[in-house]
């Protein structure tokens, strides 16, 4: 990785992969906990709640909780770990099996117990991390995949009609991988995805997602520049043509600044589906940039969780972008402070270096 590239309009230099890596996580914490408690809110439900300008600060939360869109997401980081432990002692190792298996141990703290069907892998590390086990309003459809005891597959997918958001929320992870092509990075985000959700447009969207990560983190791209070249890949792809619109739809309205939430659901959608999540939480990046980062994180967050979608996976996904291109510098330290969780994330993130760096 180059170590003098210049991120865009933050006046410093690369935060290097270690903060990188650290700022993807726990931004993507930071979202989800921002827009865990609107999840299943309207705009106008949110503003009532919160006021006009709706939702866009800790410090209008009465307690900061994690949802199990962060549980999956570290969870996505344990699977890769455990392959890169195998691959590092010497043995290639299945990266989709051990994603499986490490949703399976998510799945049995949630149930408290594995499907009848199922193989029972050994605990980790994760699996002692209460926080980590505790329900919070965890994904129907990845619990519902999870019980029936099979490994969903593109091939033989499980849930064939689901394409909800949380299967692209804890994708972030595929991205930061450091030293894999680009392409492998897309194969693993949608094997990764189909585990639990069988809609191609939500693997798709997983995809799209990992590789906005992949090359912000490994190419110090700026975040327009990293989704003209994630569209330009998704154009590519005649299964991915309704999320390459989106993606289209999401720079164009981004680029221009911020815009009426009306005009943002109408060109967008609710932030229901995976593809309008990836396509909202894109359009906030780029529309609430400014000159400081934590300042751009505060404001394309507030855009990211007002919505009348799945504030919580837009909300992650958001955060994951924009930590993955500041690294730690751009998570706002109040926000940090009131969060929970940070030690189990910051926890993952450094077993994850662990095999990563040097």
């Amino acid at each position: 990785m180059n170590d003098v590239l210049q991120p865009a309009g933050s006046g410093s230099p690369d935060p290097g992969f270690p903060s990188r890596v650290r700022g993807c996580l726990l931004g993507g914490s930071l979202g989800d906990q921002l827009g865990h408690p609107v999840t299943a809110s309207s705009r106008e439900g949110i503003r009532l709640r919160y006021g006009a300008e709706g939702l866009r600060s800790f410090g209008q939360l009465e307690t900061a909780r994690i949802s199990g869109t962060t549980q999956l997401a570290l969870y996505t980081v344990d699977a890769l770990l455990e392959a890169l432990e195998w691959a590092n002692a010497g043995t290639a190792a299945d990266e989709t099996a051990c994603l499986w298996l490490a949703y399976l141990r998510w799945y049995a703290g949630q149930e408290g117990g594995f499907p009848d069907a199922a193989p029972q892998p050994l605990p980790r590390w994760i699996d002692a991390q209460q926080l980590l086990q505790e329900r919070r309003s965890p994904s129907a459809a990845s619990l519902a995949a999870l019980a029936t005891g099979e490994m969903g597959s593109r091939a033989r997918p499980i849930n064939a009609d689901t394409d909800g958001a949380d299967c692209v929320a804890r994708s972030a992870p595929f991205g930061l991988l450091p030293r894999v092509p680009a392409e492998m990075v897309r194969r693993l985000a949608l094997d990764g995805a189909a585990l639990t959700h069988g809609r191609p447009a939500a693997q798709q969207s997983a995809a799209a997602f990992s590789s906005l990560v992949h090359v912000l983190v490994h190419q110090g791209a700026a975040p327009a520049d990293a989704a003209t070249a994630v569209l330009a890949a998704t154009e590519a792809i005649p299964a991915a043509a309704g999320l390459a619109g989106r993606l289209k739809a999401a720079l164009r309205l981004g680029q221009a600044g911020p815009v009426p939430a009306e005009a943002v659901s109408g060109e967008l959608g609710a932030g229901l589906e995976a593809d309008e999540a990836l396509a909202v939480a894109l359009y906030a990046v780029l529309a609430g940039h400014a000159s400081d980062p934590q300042e751009h994180f505060r404001a394309a967050l507030a855009l990211a969780v007002n919505i009348d979608g799945d504030s919580s996976c837009t909300g992650s996904i958001a955060g994951s972008l924009l930590g993955a291109y500041y690294g730690e510098a751009g998570l706002p330290p109040e926000w940090l402070a009131a969060a929970e969780g940070t030690d189990e994330v910051n926890g993952m993130a450094g077993l994850f270096l662990a095999q990563t760096v040097g």
